[in-house]
C-alpha cells in the first residue's frame, strides 16, 4: 500500500472528511514521526510497532566492483520493530493458510 491508497482507505471509512483533510491528517502523522526519530527519539504505537533510530559504526568497506578496501562513514539507519498485536495477527494468517493443505 503506497500513501495516496492508504489516503484514499481513510476517505473511503470516514465520507464526513474531505479528501484533502485526510491528507493533510496522514502527512503530519508521517512528518511527526519523521521529525521525532530526526532528533533521535524512538516512537511506538501500541498494537502497531516502534521506529527507532540505530547507528552504524565507521567501519571499512570493499568495493565490490574492484575489491579496493573504501571507508564507509558512521551513519545512522531506521529501525521498525512490530509490535506485538501486529505479530500475532499477521502470524493468525499464516497459520490459517496452512490449515487448507495436502
Amino acid at each position: 500500500m503506497i500513501k495516496s491508497e492508504l489516503i484514499q482507505k481513510i476517505a473511503e471509512e470516514n465520507p464526513h472528511l474531505y479528501q484533502r483533510d485526510v491528507e493533510r491528517i496522514v502527512s503530519t502523522i508521517f512528518d511527526e514521526i519523521t521529525s521525532a526519530m530526526a532528533q533521535g527519539q524512538r516512537v511506538e504505537l501500541r498494537g502497531f510497532g516502534a521506529f527507532s533510530v540505530k547507528r552504524r559504526e565507521a567501519r571499512t568497506g570493499r568495493n565490490p566492483r574492484t575489491g579496493e578496501a573504501v571507508d564507509v562513514e558512521e551513519k545512522f539507519v531506521p529501525f521498525f520493530k512490530t509490535g506485538k498485536l501486529l505479530r500475532d495477527r499477521l502470524n493468525q494468517k499464516v497459520d490459517e493458510g496452512d490449515k487448507g493443505g495436502s
